[in-house]
């Protein structure tokens, strides 16, 4: 999984909430909320999301975490902490008794 350079996600987070405070500002101004959208839109692909709230909160959280963290939990494997690896079925020595 290819994960994009934090500044690059702090920079655009940065900017859409600039532009969220400025839509908040002038709801009414076409070009303040195209602006806005193109930033949200900017976010969902560096995060991989298809809303950009979730775009956005998913930034805070991989800006706040490690790298390694961020992955694990992104794929649902366990750390080191978790459950232990089990050898593939051709691995595992079998016992002389259970033949």
């Amino acid at each position: 999984m290819l994960l994009p350079a934090k500044a690059e996600v702090a920079r655009q987070l940065q900017r859409y909430r600039a532009w969220e405070r400025a839509m908040l500002a002038a709801p009414a101004d076409r070009t303040v909320r195209a602006t806005f959208e193109d930033s949200g839109y900017t976010l969902c692909v560096l995060m991989g999301k298809r809303c950009a709230r979730e775009a956005a909160d998913a930034a805070e959280h991989y800006l706040r975490t490690s790298m390694v963290t961020y992955l694990r939990e992104q794929t649902g494997r366990p750390g080191r902490s978790g459950a232990r690896r089990r050898s593939p079925p051709w691995r595992r020595r079998r016992s002389p008794a259970g033949r």
